[in-house]
């Protein structure tokens, strides 16, 4: 995040430090700061230049990741995959829900996908 504006954690502000990290960052990608391709700090190093728990930097990212926002490249760090949507999608939403409970069932992409791909022209 080189030459980005410094995230900042408020103690008392009421707000989970998870989500303001969260917030920031959706921010700093939804005006352009951190464009698409664009990697973020390693958990670690994020954690300690804001005096965190990693666990709590890794919430934050995970959320994103879920979002849609980044995505982790394993050894390579986390990076910026799309900008972050000012406005809801309904239908990105209602898929992001689907999504969410097909893993929390155990579902494989490929299982979630074929049975979107059997059921479009099968449910009115």
């Amino acid at each position: 995040m080189t030459g980005t504006p410094r995230l900042t954690v408020v103690p008392d502000d009421g707000t989970p430090p998870w989500r303001q990290v969260r917030d920031q960052l959706v921010t700093l990608v939804e005006t352009g700061e951190l464009a698409t391709g664009a990697r973020l700090p390693p958990i670690r190093q994020l954690a300690g230049d804001l005096g965190l728990a990693p666990g709590t930097v890794a919430r934050a990212y995970k959320e994103l990741e879920a979002d849609g926002i980044v995505r982790s490249a394993g050894r390579h760090g986390t990076v910026v995959t799309a900008r972050a949507r000012a406005d809801g999608d309904p239908l990105r939403d209602a898929a992001e829900q689907y999504v969410r409970a097909a893993r929390a069932l155990g579902a494989d992409r490929r299982t979630a996908t074929s049975l979107v791909d059997r059921l479009y022209d099968a449910v009115e």
